[in-house]
């Protein structure tokens, strides 16, 4: 895509100086046009040629055995100097419609070990401060920061991928204190069209380690939220982001792969409220006994299906303690050990998960239970997601109560992650037609400069030459007339763009090919003489120099 021509001061005094001052590299990286090539290399058959090394650019110059000495030194001087332009102008160029790749350097909880991504991880507050040091590297155009939990990753705009992802590693190593090698052993690296269906892919929830999982879209949104307004978020990079958004929301409306518990916990809240009356989901009595690791996914699940009261029976306080601040606005009830069965008569719902090795209820502890109300359906359901189980299997030979264990959770999980691969195909398909609508976005704006320009200069025409016509028919023209003829020119000017203006469209409505694009837009460049004076950015570049130096 087009490189942005807001290149910093410093930057391009890099670029011209060591172009200038090296020609022989710069013309081994940057090779001439044949056309380029015959203006100062073009040997006489007729004539003895002379081979000769001007400032390390071999050129082979025609001679002439009636050309003396100082004739000789003057045509050397000559192709040096225009070999110097030329180079100086290709390394110019080079930056100035190269196109530029959006880059991924990334790393995650599939590629590297938390204690890596703990060092990695940049602070939301920071993300702006990021994007500044990313965006004041050489070959940095544009920048963004993702960083969560699960993953460290920095998308950005570079006019170089090698050197580009060479500066945005060593800047990860400085900030982090991590050594640039071992970030190279853990780190991926993808671009352009994989960068795009990846950062498609994440914000979709196929990269999470729950399938479709929501909070990484949240997470996408808040990037282009934060992003607003700082300098560096720019348009390829926020466009990316936007883009994503729209595919994230896209992809969980049309194919619904948020739905479907796919862990053990989330699993045994969603079997518990299938197996209720939905009017009951909101009364349901909930007894969660055990506040380990899983217990407390079980209380998060429950609170997230709407559950606002339920009592917790744990050995001590402080875990339901810790628990309780965290879920703030909900009502949850510590009860001791000793206070199980009491619990249990209360309990409409019970979720075991405690480490204890032998079973906690037993058909004797159960049978003599107060019945549950019809209105919850008439069935105590005891859901044990422990291992050992803490409900014996007897349990359910009582005639009021009904036993899940893991393995008819397990079963509820596997149905749903195989449904949630099934929907994840789908939604490939989804991000393939939006990631080619972003593409043909992007190619789009390698054409905005000639339009704007060729649009200017038929304005200047036009312009122009309306005064004339109107200074010839005298200063009592009617208001009407005068209007009449500026209207006849701008529609005359637009008949006239309008061919060349389709012939520099790319965004996908036709099938015209991108390449085709670009020679269409370098003919009109040509054609019209609308390429950008090097003598005039070069004194745009020195302006900046000043400017930054003051």
């Amino acid at each position: 895509m087009a490189v942005s021509s807001t290149l910093s001061g410093a930057k391009w005094e890099r670029l011209l100086v060591n172009s200038c001052s090296s020609p022989s590299a710069s013309l081994r990286a940057y090779s001439l046009s044949q056309q380029q090539m015959k203006a100062f290399s073009k040997p006489n058959r007729g004539r003895k040629g002379m081979t000769q090394r001007i400032g390390g650019v071999r050129c082979e110059v025609a001679q002439s055995d009636a050309i003396n000495e100082g004739e000789k030194t003057d045509t050397s001087k000559t192709y040096a100097l225009s070999a110097l332009e030329q180079l100086k102008t290709s390394a110019a160029d080079r930056y100035t419609k190269e196109r530029s790749s959006i880059v991924v350097i990334g790393l995650s909880i599939h590629t590297a070990p938390v204690e890596m991504r703990e060092k990695l991880a940049i602070p939301e507050a920071e993300w702006p401060r990021a994007i500044g040091e990313l965006c004041g590297l050489n070959h940095i155009e544009e920048a963004a920061v993702l960083s969560t939990c699960n993953r460290m990753e920095i998308y950005v705009v570079a006019l170089s991928q090698h050197r580009g992802v060479k500066e945005v590693t060593e800047w990860m190593s400085k900030t982090s204190g991590i050594p640039v090698s071992e970030i190279c052993e853990h780190r991926f690296l993808l671009y352009n069209k994989d960068a795009t269906q990846h950062i498609f892919e994440v914000s979709a929830g196929l990269d999470s380690l729950v399938l479709g999982e929501g909070q990484i879209l949240a997470q996408v949104k808040q990037v282009v939220k934060v992003g607003q307004g700082v300098v560096g978020f720019g348009r390829n990079v926020s466009g990316l982001f936007k883009h994503a958004i729209t595919v994230g929301k896209r992809v969980r409306t049309e194919t619904n792969i948020a739905a479907g518990a796919v862990s053990v916990s989330s699993a045994a809240v969603e079997l518990a409220l299938m197996k209720l009356p939905e009017s009951s989901h909101a009364t349901a009595r909930m007894l969660v006994i055990g506040a380990g690791k899983m217990g407390k996914l079980v209380i998060k699940h429950l609170v997230a299906k709407g559950c606002t009261k339920m009592v917790v029976v744990n050995r001590s306080e402080e875990k339901v303690a810790a628990i309780r601040e965290e879920m703030k606005g909900v009502e949850i009830v510590y009860r001791p050990l000793t206070d199980m069965l009491a619990c249990s008569a209360e309990a409409d719902v019970v979720f075991t998960s405690t480490a204890s090795e032998t079973p906690l209820f037993l058909k004797e502890h159960v049978k003599d239970l107060p019945p549950v109300i019809s209105e919850v359906g008439g069935l105590r359901l005891f859901v044990d997601i422990s291992v050992p189980r803490n409900v014996g299997s007897c349990v359910s030979e009582v005639e009021g109560a009904r036993l899940y264990n893991v393995d008819d959770l397990k079963e509820v999980v596997a149905a749903n992650k195989e449904d949630r691969l099934r929907k994840a195909m789908e939604a490939q398909a989804i991000i393939a037609e939006e990631s080619k609508q972003f593409e043909a976005w992007r190619d789009s704006l390698e054409t905005v400069p000639t339009i704007k320009k060729l649009r200017a200069y038929a304005e200047r025409i036009r312009a122009s030459d309306l005064e004339k016509c109107l200074s010839k028919m005298g200063e009592d023209i009617p208001k009407k007339t005068r209007k009449a003829v500026d209207d006849l020119s701008r529609g005359i000017v637009n008949k006239l763009l309008h061919g060349p203006m389709q012939h520099l469209r790319c965004d996908g409505s036709d099938s015209r090919t991108l390449s085709e694009t670009l020679e269409n837009m370098h003919a009109l460049n040509r054609m019209f003489g609308l390429e950008s004076d090097i003598s005039l950015l070069e004194q745009k570049i020195r302006a900046k120099v000043e400017q930054s130096q003051k």
